[in-house]
């Protein structure tokens, strides 16, 4: 039987472009190596960074919370 991917986690990278933050990946990917990006208050380089329902994410002035999206 096939583990089902858990869509409460998104990774970091993916949360920033899908939630219109940035336009592409690769800029995405630019902010965060930068470490112009905060996870919870605190600066994350990671883009793989899993993140969870309710964390915090800063960049360009803007702080998101993390909530489910719409397929």
């Amino acid at each position: 039987m096939k583990k089902q991917q858990d869509k409460t986690i998104i990774r970091l990278d993916d949360f920033i472009k899908r939630s219109g933050l940035v336009g592409t990946g690769g800029e995405a990917k630019m902010y965060i190596q930068a470490g112009d990006v905060t996870v919870n208050g605190s600066v994350e380089t990671r883009r793989r960074k899993q993140l969870a329902l309710g964390d915090r994410i800063g960049l360009l002035g803007e702080v998101l919370t993390v909530t489910p999206f719409e397929e």
